[in-house]
This record gives C-alpha cells, sequence and structure tokens, in this order.
C-alpha cells in the first residue's frame, strides 16, 4: 500500500515549463539548422497550416516557404541581436497560399520559426500602441498610473478583465488595479499566495515578456521529435505559441477563465509584476497586437521607474528638507545624542510609525509605542547582529526575535537605522501589532492530492475568498518607508561624524587653549597683584584726604576687574572706547596725561578679549616701565577707519623714560605682538623708539565695525571726572536687591545708602526674594541675573506683574538667559559701581513716572 504522500502547489516549481514538448494550436513551429538550411524539427500541425505535402524534417528549408521568404528570413536573422527580440516578418506569402505573421530567433545554435495566420483587415495596432504611449506619458504619479494602464489596456486588446499584479516582498501578489466587464466579480485588492507563480515561470516572465493562452481548452501541439539525436528537448523559451503548463490551465479553468495573456512589468531588472489580461472565451490575439501590447507594456514598465525615482527623489527631498532642521541645530549642540533626544517627536513624524527610540551611548529615550525599557539591550544586540550597518526591517518582530512575543501588542514592527558602523548606537522606528483581514485568493497553505494529470498537481477547485487574521504582525514597511530610512540615515551619520570631527578639533584648539590660558592666567595674576600693589603703595598727594584715597584705589581696582572679567568671560563684545577707559582707568590722576579720540566702534566677542589682553599688557607696561610711570609722561590712543572699513589704532607714548628693545621676549611682548595677527587676521607693529613706545594696530573689518554715535573727544582723561552726585530722586526709596554675595551686596548697600536710599531689602535667592515681596511694597529692584543656584527671572516677572520697575546686573554673559519676554529691561554691568547703578535706576523711575499713551 502506498503511503499518503502530501503535496502542495510548490511543486510546481520543478516543473520544467520551457522544454513542454508542444506549442499552441493556434500557430505551428519549424525548428532549423544554425544556417536556416535544413528543418531539423516541425510541430505536428505544420504541413497542414503550411500546404506542404511530404516529409518535413530533413527538407530544405527554400522548398517548404520559398526561396525569397528564406532570403527574407535570413536577412532578419542577421539583424537580430537577442533572442528575446525574435525578428518579425508580417503578412509572409506562402508559395503553397497562405499569408502569415512570422517570428524567427536563434537559441543555441537551433532557428526557431514560428507561423501565425495574419488578417489583412487587422487595422494598424502598432499606431494605437502609440496613441496609448502618449496617453500615460504625462500621467503624474503611479496610483493614477496604474488605474489608467488597466483601463487604456482593457480597451486595446478587449479581455473581460485586466489586471495589474504586483509581487510583494514575501512573493505573494496583490492585484493593484483592475479594469472589467460589470458583471464580473472583482479581484482588486486581494492577495494571492506566492505558490500560484511558481519560481520558474517569473523567471520566465522574466526573459520572455509576453505570454498568451489562446484556450486553455486547447489541443497540444507535439513537436517531432521531442528530443534530438543528442536527447535535447527543444527549449522554447523564447517561442510565442509554447505550450503552457496543464496545471495552470486547469487553474485559470477553476476561475472560469478561457483565454489569458500577461505582460511582464520590469523595473530595473527585476519583475515588479504582470498586466494580467482575462477573458471567459477563447480568444487569439494577432502576433502584431501582441506586439503592440508589448510595446506598451514596455513604455509602461519605464514610466512606472521613473515615476517610482520620482517618488523616491520626493521622499528623499521630504526627509532632507525635515532633516536640515537637525544639522542646522547640531552645530549649535555640544552633545548630538541630546540633540536627538529632544527631538524624537519631530523624527517620528518623518516616517509612518507608532513609535520611535534612540538607544546611544548605552542610553535609551523613546517616544510613542515602544517595546519596555527592560527589552532595550536585547533589542539593541539583536540588531547588530541583522542590521550590519545598514537599514534593516520586519513586519513580524516575533518570528525573529521570539522575546519580543511580550509585547508584540505594542510592536511588532521594527525599523532599524544604525547610526555608526559599529553595532553600538541605533535609531528604531516601531509599529503596533495591525490585527488585519487579507483577502487571500485561496489558503496559501492548502495542500492537495495528485489528480487525474498523474504526478502534476491539481489546483483548488474554489476560489472563495477566506478571512486570515495576522497576529503579532505590523503594517509591512514599504519601499518609501525604507527610503526614508536610508535618508534618515545618511543625514545623521553625516551628524554624528562631523560631530564627531568638530569634537576632535575642539579638544586639540581646547588643549592649545588651555595651555596658554594657563600661562596667561599665572601671568596676569602676577600683574594685577603687582599692579595693585603698586596702586596701594603709591604715595597720598598733599592735601589729599584718606576717604580721596581709598575712593580713587576702589575705582582702579573696579577697572581692572572689569577688564580681566570680560578678558575671562566675554561678553558679545563691546565698544573699544569702553575697553580703552576700563582698562586706563586705573592710571588717572596720576602724573600722566592720556587722550584717547576716534569714531564709536564696536567690537566683535573675540576682538574684544584679544583686545582687552593687548591693552591690558600696554597699560600696564605704561604705567610700571613707560610714559604713566612718570610725572610728565603722555600717552595717545587714536583710531580710525580705512577706506577697506578696518579700524587702525595708534597707542603712542612720550615723555617717559628712554626706552629700548627688551632684551629678551616674555609672554607679555609675544602677546602684543602676535595676537592681533594670529587671533584676528590683522596686523601689529610695536616700535621702542627712545622717546616712547609706538604700537600700531589694524583690526580687519570682520570683527569691528563703526557704529552710530557722537566720535570720541580727544579730551584730557587725567583727571578723573567727579564722582556724580547720587541723584536726588532715590531719596528716601525702598529698593530690593537679589544679590548671591554677601560682600557685593553690602558694597551696593552701602552705594544706595549713600545715595539717601531709605531701605534696601537684600536677599540671596529668588524663593526668598519672592517671600519678601508678599510683605514688602518696593519702589524699584536691582536684581542679579545669575544667582549661582537659579536665576532671578521668576522674581523679575512677578515685579512686571505689580508694575514695580526693575533692572538686571549681569557681568558675565547672562544676558542670554534672559527670555524674549523681559528683553527690553535695562542691564547694568558687573563689578558694580555707583556711577553705573544710581544713574541708571534714577533713569529708570522717571521713565515710570511717564504717563503711558493710550488709543
Amino acid at each position: 500500500m502506498q503511503p499518503d504522500v502530501k503535496v502542495d502547489l510548490t511543486n510546481c516549481d520543478r516543473e520544467p515549463i520551457h522544454i513542454p514538448g508542444s506549442i499552441q494550436p493556434h500557430g505551428c513551429l519549424l525548428a532549423c539548422d544554425n544556417n536556416a538550411a535544413t528543418v531539423l524539427r516541425h510541430s505536428e500541425n505544420a504541413a497542414v497550416m503550411l500546404g506542404f505535402e511530404g516529409q518535413i524534417n530533413g527538407t530544405i528549408l527554400d522548398q517548404i516557404v520559398g526561396p525569397k521568404n528564406v532570403h527574407d528570413l535570413r536577412n532578419a536573422m542577421a539583424a537580430m541581436k537577442h533572442p528575446e527580440r525574435p525578428a518579425l516578418l508580417f503578412g509572409m506569402a506562402l508559395p503553397q497560399g497562405g499569408t502569415f505573421d512570422v517570428s524567427i530567433h536563434r537559441f543555441k545554435s537551433t532557428i526557431i520559426i514560428e507561423f501565425e495566420p495574419s488578417d489583412p483587415d487587422a487595422g494598424q495596432p502598432l499606431t494605437l500602441a502609440r496613441e496609448l504611449i502618449g496617453r500615460i506619458s504625462s500621467v503624474p504619479d503611479i496610483d493614477q498610473l496604474l488605474s489608467v494602464t488597466a483601463r487604456l489596456t482593457r480597451g486595446m486588446l478587449g479581455y473581460d478583465r485586466v489586471m495589474i499584479y504586483r509581487f510583494m516582498h514575501d512573493g505573494a501578489g496583490q492585484v493593484v488595479s483592475e479594469a472589467k466587464r460589470s458583471d464580473l466579480e472583482s479581484f482588486f485588492g486581494q492577495y494571492f499566495p506566492a505558490s500560484d507563480i511558481p519560481q520558474q515561470a517569473r523567471a520566465l516572465y522574466l526573459r520572455n515578456t509576453i505570454r498568451i493562452i489562446s484556450d486553455v481548452n486547447f489541443q497540444r501541439i507535439a513537436v517531432v521529435p521531442e528530443r534530438d539525436a543528442s536527447g535535447e528537448p527543444l527549449d522554447l523559451s523564447f517561442a510565442h505559441l509554447r505550450s503552457v503548463s496543464p496545471i495552470h490551465c486547469e487553474y485559470l479553468r477553476n476561475m472560469g477563465v478561457s483565454a489569458s495573456m500577461s505582460i511582464s512589468i520590469i523595473v530595473d531588472g527585476a519583475l515588479w509584476g504582470l498586466i494580467a489580461c482575462h477573458h471567459y472565451a477563447p480568444r487569439r490575439l494577432l502576433m502584431a497586437v501582441r506586439v503592440a501590447a508589448e510595446m506598451f507594456g514596455e513604455f509602461f514598465s519605464l514610466n512606472l521607474n521613473v515615476l517610482q525615482q520620482k517618488r523616491k527623489l520626493d521622499t528623499a527631498q521630504h526627509a532632507r528638507r525635515a532633516l536640515d532642521r537637525f544639522l542646522q541645530m547640531a552645530s549649535h549642540h555640544a552633545e548630538i545624542d541630546d540633540l536627538l533626544r529632544e527631538h524624537l517627536r519631530d523624527i517620528a513624524d518623518i516616517l509612518p510609525c507608532d513609535g520611535v527610540g534612540l538607544w546611544m551611548n548605552g542610553t535609551w529615550s523613546g517616544y510613542g509605542h515602544t517595546p519596555p525599557p527592560t527589552a532595550i539591550p536585547a533589542l539593541a544586540r539583536f540588531s547588530g547582529s541583522v542590521a550590519e550597518g545598514r537599514i534593516w526591517a520586519t513586519h513580524a518582530l516575533t518570528q525573529r526575535l521570539p522575546d519580543a512575543e511580550t509585547y508584540h501588542a505594542d510592536v511588532s514592527g521594527l525599523l532599524v537605522v544604525p547610526l555608526s558602523q559599529i553595532p553600538r548606537d541605533y535609531l528604531f522606528f516601531f509599529r503596533k501589532e495591525m490585527v488585519q483581514t487579507l483577502n487571500w485568493a485561496g489558503n496559501p497553505e492548502k495542500s492537495y492530492e495528485s489528480g487525474p494529470l498523474g504526478d502534476r498537481l491539481t489546483p483548488r477547485k474554489s476560489f472563495a475568498i477566506w478571512k486570515e487574521l495576522v497576529h503579532m504582525q505590523a503594517h509591512p514597511w514599504s519601499d518609501a518607508d525604507r527610503d526614508i530610512a536610508e535618508a534618515i540615515r545618511s543625514a545623521l551619520v553625516e551628524i554624528v561624524l562631523r560631530h564627531n570631527e568638530l569634537l576632535t578639533e575642539e579638544r586639540s584648539k581646547a588643549d592649545v587653549r588651555q595651555r596658554m590660558l594657563n600661562e596667561e592666567l599665572n601671568h596676569r595674576v602676577k600683574n594685577i597683584l603687582a599692579v595693585i600693589k603698586s596702586l596701594v603703595g603709591h604715595p597720598v598727594q598733599e592735601q589729599r584726604s584718606i576717604k580721596e584715597y581709598v575712593a580713587s584705589l576702589k575705582g582702579r581696582i573696579q577697572a581692572l576687574a572689569f577688564a580681566h572679567d570680560q578678558v575671562v568671560r566675554g561678553d558679545g563684545g563691546g565698544a573699544l572706547v569702553d575697553l580703552l577707559n576700563a582698562e586706563l582707568l586705573p592710571y588717572r590722576n596720576q602724573s600722566g596725561m592720556i587722550t584717547l579720540g576716534g569714531p564709536a566702534v564696536w567690537l566683535d566677542a573675540r576682538a574684544f578679549s584679544v583686545m582687552a589682553l593687548v591693552l591690558h599688557e600696554l597699560s600696564t607696561n605704561a604705567a610700571k616701565y613707560g610714559a604713566l610711570s612718570i610725572r610728565g609722561g603722555r600717552l595717545d590712543v587714536t583710531w580710525s577707519m580705512t577706506s577697506a572699513r578696518d579700524c587702525e589704532l595708534y597707542w603712542r607714548e612720550s615723555g617717559g623714560p628712554p626706552v629700548s628693545p627688551p632684551s629678551r621676549q616674555g609672554f607679555g611682548t609675544v602677546l602684543v605682538d602676535r595676537s592681533v595677527p594670529y587671533d584676528l587676521g590683522g596686523r601689529s607693529e610695536v616700535v621702542y623708539a627712545p622717546e616712547g613706545l609706538q604700537a600700531r594696530f589694524l583690526l580687519p573689518a570682520k570683527h569691528a565695525s563703526e557704529v552710530t554715535a557722537k566720535p570720541v573727544p580727544g579730551t584730557a582723561a587725567g583727571h578723573a571726572p567727579e564722582a556724580e552726585t547720587p541723584h536726588s530722586r532715590l531719596a528716601g526709596l525702598t529698593v530690593l536687591l537679589v544679590e548671591d554675595q554677601m560682600l557685593i551686596a553690602m558694597d551696593v548697600e552701602a552705594m544706595l545708602i549713600g545715595a539717601g536710599v531709605a531701605y534696601v531689602a537684600t536677599t540671596g535667592s529668588a524663593a526668598d526674594a519672592l517671600h519678601r515681596l508678599d510683605k514688602l511694597a518696593p519702589d524699584v529692584a536691582v536684581l542679579d541675573v545669575n544667582l549661582g543656584t537659579g536665576t532671578s527671572l521668576p522674581v523679575a516677572e512677578e515685579l512686571r506683574r505689580r508694575g514695580i520697575p526693575f533692572v538686571f546686573a549681569t557681568g558675565y554673559g547672562e544676558s542670554t538667559l534672559i527670555p524674549a519676554s523681559l528683553a527690553g529691561t535695562p542691564i547694568i554691568r558687573k563689578p558694580y559701581d555707583a556711577e553705573g547703578l544710581l544713574p541708571s535706576l534714577a533713569r529708570l523711575l522717571e521713565s515710570a513716572d511717564q504717563p503711558q499713551q493710550t488709543e
């Protein structure tokens, strides 16, 4: 007893459909030697169809079709380059009578000639194909192209149903467009198992782009002999009349189809799908019509490819526009992973997904539907094993990672975007489980028993649509999804690589800056201490009180602090004259004379810091060794703008001790000579003339610009202006002072009390200040922006709500902390001084007293 053998449609993959040993009956076939001289094989119907009496095999071809026709056939063969492009001759008249359309091609040293009766009333199918090609050439998108093509093909060929059938990634197919007779059921949107079209059939569709069945109940016409003397069958891969698999004919009969034709859709050398035509009665298409359909199909394939490439380009451009924002933002972020984590939601909007996550530097961040955090390390390890530095995706994660079953409801689809070639950093896109219903034309897993065709299979008899619920699967990732992911990967890898380059470059620069800063700091601290020591030890002039001496000393030290703070911190640049005044303020009221003159010039942060170093070095040297070290010395500093809009500054000392070049170049000398050329791209010239040091500096226009203001007059700065009398506007007022440094707060309190303020409420934190405001109603407030552990912005918001005027105090670049809503608030510079603080408060109060305009 034979054991039960369970088989399914994959057995079709072993059927040798390219050598069926027979043809369809609507034509006949002759197979000749390589010179098209002698007939070696023929189809059994050749003698009757061609009207030839006698033995065909072994007969000279001239005797069957005539010398002129053989001449034409050989000429056509000479022009033919590839077997998949058979030469065609239409309306060939034979000596015995009859007119035929002829196809001829060479395959494996055999000339195969196919004859099909022609129809003189067939019209001009090539003209029709040309018109249809014009119809689809201007279609703008893929969906419309698929819809229009199905309708046009049905109109051109007259079949009852025309479908565009697309192969999916897993080999199954889906009807993506359909044009049909109104009384037929629709197959649109239905899925068909991969086994419906065996692998060798797909390979043949790729080689021979037209396949026709005129009648599924046709009687096979044998090729004789079936095998040649060497035992080889005749390969009919490129023959129009090739017989088709009986299994396929049975398949069509079960669907009620009597005739069919398919046109291969080939995109980028791969079988994208088919234009499948069904007719419910026998139907034969003339060779000329099939050739027209083939031309139309090839143009459709090319146009489809163009639109797909356009879609890819549009997709990439859309992703690039979205990702360009990250490229721009990346330049302002020190940590790239922080940038990505902050914008996960924006990244999720680029690609259709239910969740997105970032695993970078061993840290996880997620948005939307994602796996639980405890599952992420295992997911990252799995991704490293499958992605290999490229985009990788699955819509059924549990099939590849069984542990994912515990969270399949939230995540069943995964797309991995590697951010480095090392299996370490990943951007993940997730899709939820989608319990969907697929309309399968039959059960893709059904088994079949051997039937009346012997060892071949009897395909399923019923095509009732059945429902398959898909569990633990997500919506599949499309080509467009993968294209977007690749664009994301390219952009993010570019950001990461660029960021790493910048970090490497910045580390190198930072090392150099750190070494220079250490040397500078050591030198500067010594200089500052030396200057302070000199200032403190300077003899008190006769008839000058201790109070005056202390005030003068305090101003000098404060000016030094201002200059030093600008060097170390930087504050977005500043006015050149302010910098000069700050550097030279300690040496006023000495015996030397200082004059300044030039237009209002603004220096950017880089130039401000560089020139602060240079001017401080020149000032301290002048005070210790040059014109400002003795009575009668003079310093003239002038500047102007050149025709190229560069700023040219001159430093001229005179009347001091004799000057000679230094015996060695110390740090200060190198700083003065090289800082401006090296850091700013300008020029420095220092001349040690006997009568006094002379220096010239050229600051490029990109670092210095003239601003609208009155020029600085060339007045003598040797006599300090008298301290401004505290403004009477402050007398008797209550002031809220928020300052976290106790000694500084005490200093400010003294300034305010000295100006007549009645009460100063001092606090060191925002929380305490808000608590004090519950019981206190100050007239004005002074708020230090940066309080160390926080800011004074909450206090500012509360004061603004109450209508109480206030100023911000900042000296370390904290102006960047001030939000746009408070951008108009007056700002005074720290360290505090009475000349800056008191007038600012007086002006603020006067402004607050002005009546507000109303509409």
